[in-house]
């Protein structure tokens, strides 16, 4: 058995810094060399500043953005996202809103990139029909439905032909029943967390009218109100992404958690207490200590030094703090996407950071 499908898996995923200008019409270009690809899922934010994370994808289209650490609604905001382009994105300034959504003079940003399909999708039906764009060798869907009643316990297809084992859905028409609705698998169908919030898990699940399948996802509850939605599927590949947990020990020599692959991307939630989404990469930390993180669901401007929070390594990644939003003596689950497979499918191992 391969050790992996995935030698390169900048091939999917790739990391952005840039600091913005003002200008409009930027175009950004990712390393030849890395991330050669268009873009479908960008989730953007501000580093050197406080501001909203903004998220756009090509299912829904360029200037549309939601906002992972808010209940707020899909804005159509021109000069801000204007294209998804073959090998980056385009940003621009709007002045309008004096905003650092992604071009701000001075602002230093970063980009988190996946890619799925170049906007080509693909209509399904179910209880509730779906628009599907789907990369099943990366284990990622985007799928947006517009429910029309119906009431609970609806399935909709989410297109992977694999079970996803995380599911992020929101509510794109209002700020009613528009939490950032997070199914993990370890929490099981009956429970389920908010991107945009620290609570702790919650039960009564809109996701739990059935077991997730390699075919639907079942919705009930806020997620069948008669609105637009959109939802992000992620099912594991093998050497280049894993949702699982760990349980910490409040110890600052806190557990190492093996992936099978050097991180280039974690994000992390403790899930019996309210704190954080952690967000940690390679790229605005290429070298341990990784000092760098932000939290999905705050606006607060990124946070650095001090404390030696997390160690990416050649399979997996350490912590090395007692802090709660990292370490508590519970349970965190975490998502994370690869640099490099610990051993690519010709046996070739990769090296330490």
């Amino acid at each position: 058995m391969a050790y992996t499908t995935i030698d390169d898996p900048s091939a999917y995923f790739n990391t952005l810094l840039w600091t913005g200008n003002g200008a409009d019409n930027r175009a950004l270009t990712n390393n030849a060399n890395a991330g050669n690809f268009q873009p479908d899922f960008v989730w953007v934010k501000g580093r050197s500043q406080a501001e909203w994370h903004n998220v756009y994808d090509s299912s829904r289209g360029a200037n549309k953005g939601l906002y992972p650490n808010s209940t707020y609604q899909e804005e159509s905001l021109s000069q801000t996202f204007e294209s998804f382009d073959t090998n980056g994105f385009t940003v621009s300034y709007n002045s309008a809103y004096n905003s650092v959504f992604t071009n701000k003079n001075s602002t230093t940003y970063v980009a988190w990139q996946w890619k799925v399909n170049g906007g080509t999708t693909t209509s399904l039906s179910s209880n509730i029909n779906s628009v599907c764009q789907v990369n099943q060798d990366a284990g990622i869907s985007i799928v947006k439905y517009t429910c029309t009643g119906g009431g609970n316990g609806q399935a909709v297809q989410h297109g992977l032909g694999l079970v996803p084992q995380v599911i992020i859905t929101k509510n794109r028409t209002d700020n009613s029943y528009s939490d950032w609705i997070t199914y993990h698998h370890i929490l099981t169908k009956d429970n389920f967390v908010k991107l945009n919030s620290t609570a702790a898990l919650a039960t009564n699940s809109p996701y739990n009218g059935a077991n997730v399948t390699s075919t639907t996802y079942n919705v009930s509850i806020d997620l069948v109100e008669q609105k637009d939605y959109v939802t992000y599927c992620f099912a594991p590949i093998q050497g280049y992404s894993k949702f699982d947990s760990y349980e910490g020990n409040s110890n600052a020599n806190g557990p190492f958690i093996y992936t099978g692959f050097k991180p280039a991307f974690v994000m992390l939630k403790p899930v019996d207490i309210a704190e954080q989404w952690v967000m940690h990469d390679g790229t605005r930390d290429p070298f341990n200590k990784a000092y760098h993180y932000l939290f999905a669901n705050g606006a607060e401007a990124e946070a650095s030094g001090g404390t030696h929070h997390i160690d990416l390594l050649s399979n997996g990644f350490k912590i090395r703090t007692s802090n709660n939003n990292w370490n508590p003596s519970s349970t965190v689950i975490y998502m994370a996407f690869a640099e490099n497979p610990f051993v690519t499918s010709t046996g070739i191992p990769t090296t330490a950071r």
